[in-house]
């Protein structure tokens, strides 16, 4: 039933993806009394110029778990290492535990088109781990799920894919009313500010954020909004669950 409380896994590549994709729409699904949990594939050991992969890790790890408290939501690090996520039958395995662990009825992951092979990749397994998780003969630690969740596509970063084209979307969610929240969240995510001004000369990633929700938005007609596409293979859930959860027709 589209107004049971139901648990929802957010699942990308690095701290700080789903704040900046879809901060906004996991605060209004907590705010509703949804259970979320937002996991990271990696704990971001790249993510410094200054500091060890270590010391970078338990900051980010730290960060990711400060930013998920501000909506009430779980943390997970699913333990894969920067640009050393690939999609082999030890990384699907490992994925699929995950998603046996948490538990969601619906799963929100990273684009299947992005500029970042982390990001793809994590698109694919994520995929094929929703599909593997209620296979009673897939073995893992956990038990299976009791069917394929319901899965949907954040958009890439920025909102458009590498070749300048806008991204495909199903639906549009309003965050207007929760996008101080969603800033808060990643601005718990400090570490970030330094390597992305080096690394991407951006010089302040929560005004790219907030320049990227809002031309989400604008193009569905509100102030800040979150874009997103359902997956609609075969055996997987057809019907419009997270949209319903949301109030959209």
């Amino acid at each position: 039933m589209p107004n049971a409380t139901k648990r929802i896994l957010a699942i990308h590549a690095h701290p700080d993806d789903v704040e900046i994709l879809a901060g906004g729409t996991m605060a209004l699904l907590s705010e509703a009394g949804h259970s979320i949990v937002i996991a990271t594939m990696t704990a971001g050991d790249c993510g410094s110029a200054e500091l060890s992969s270590e010391q970078i890790s338990a900051i980010r790890r730290e960060e990711a778990r400060a930013a998920a408290a501000l909506i009430g939501a779980e943390y997970y690090c699913c333990g894969f290492k920067d640009l050393a996520i690939f999609n082999d039958a030890p990384s699907r395995q490992r994925v699929t535990e995950v998603l046996r662990i948490t538990r969601p009825e619906i799963v929100v992951t990273a684009s299947p088109i992005d500029y970042l092979a982390d990001h793809e990749i994590t698109s694919a397994l994520v995929k094929d781990a929703c599909f593997a998780a209620p296979a009673v003969l897939y073995r893992t630690e956990a038990p299976p799920l009791d069917t394929i969740p319901h899965l949907y596509y954040m958009d890439p970063l920025t909102g458009l894919y590498p070749d300048g084209a806008e991204a495909i979307r199903d639906f549009c969610v309003d965050v207007s009313h929760v996008f101080a929240r969603k800033q808060r969240m990643l601005e718990q995510h400090a570490s970030q500010r330094e390597w992305l001004r080096k690394h991407h000369g951006i010089d302040d990633y929560i005004v790219e954020m907030e320049a990227s929700t809002r031309a989400a938005g604008k193009r569905f007609g509100v102030e800040f909004g979150e874009g997103f596409r359902q997956y609609r293979g075969h055996a997987y859930p057809q019907s419009p669950l997270l949209q319903a959860l949301l109030g959209l027709k």
